[in-house]
């Protein structure tokens, strides 16, 4: 495993809350350059507010093909951009509907946001990333390849995000492709998924980063890998 990876510049998607904010302040706190995106300006403020200017923060919508630019742009200024991360991403329908009840309209904004939007920014960062070897995190959950009851849309849009990384492996020899999978976590996301529920007995966003620290620092190849076995 590398002792000295390449700190630059980092793109992570969603960071005002949860995965995203643990990650954001983690890889700030190693030297990256962090450029994150959320749809609410406040608490992007509170988050630069805390870390100073290792952060800069671009509000928007990972949908908006115009904010994608802005955010590739934004992090291209800050530095090489060697990173990125793409968590942002929505639950799709709550209650968690079954496939035989759920509104074709809510199954196509999901995959829009979870799957499309998501190939719209890599494929805005991929010529940075070539350029510097750099690294493609694209963060999944057990819902891509597990069949939960009502977790279906959700599901189908990770397997869709999956493959598509896969995918970028083959096509991209010089970008590493990390899926990782994160596991359960104390989330809003995740208790939006369970109203009403005592979620209180999951991890908090927090313990999944050294896995995810751990792979983008090491020399594991493109692959999917579920963050808590490979912590150090």
């Amino acid at each position: 495993m590398s002792t000295n990876p390449p700190f630059g510049s980092a793109i992570v998607t969603g960071g005002s809350q949860g995965l995203g904010r643990a990650l954001v302040t983690a890889l700030a706190g190693r030297g990256w350059q962090v450029t994150t995106d959320a749809r609410g300006a406040a608490p992007l403020d509170t988050l630069v507010g805390e870390l100073g200017t290792m952060v800069t923060a671009v509000p928007g919508d990972i949908a908006n093909a115009t904010h994608r630019a802005d955010l590739v742009r934004t992090a291209e200024v800050a530095g090489a951009l060697r990173l990125v991360i793409a968590n942002a991403g929505t639950l799709g329908p709550t209650p968690l509907p079954s496939l035989a009840d759920v509104d074709l309209e809510s199954v196509a904004s999901t995959l829009a946001v979870n799957t499309t939007a998501q190939l719209g920014l890599v494929q805005l960062a991929l010529p940075a990333l070539r350029a510097h070897r750099g690294v493609l995190v694209l963060v999944t959950s057990d819902a891509a390849v597990e069949g939960y009851e009502g977790w279906g849309v959700y599901g189908a849009s990770k397997a869709a995000l999956e493959h598509l990384g896969r995918v970028l492996a083959a096509e991209e020899p010089d970008v590493r492709v990390l899926v990782v999978d994160p596991g359960d976590m104390r989330t809003a996301m995740h208790q939006a998924a369970f109203p009403g529920e005592d979620i209180s007995d999951r991890p908090l966003p927090e313990s999944s980063v050294p896995g995810f620290v751990a792979l983008i620092d090491g020399d594991q190849p493109s692959g999917r890998y579920r963050a808590m076995e490979v912590a150090p």
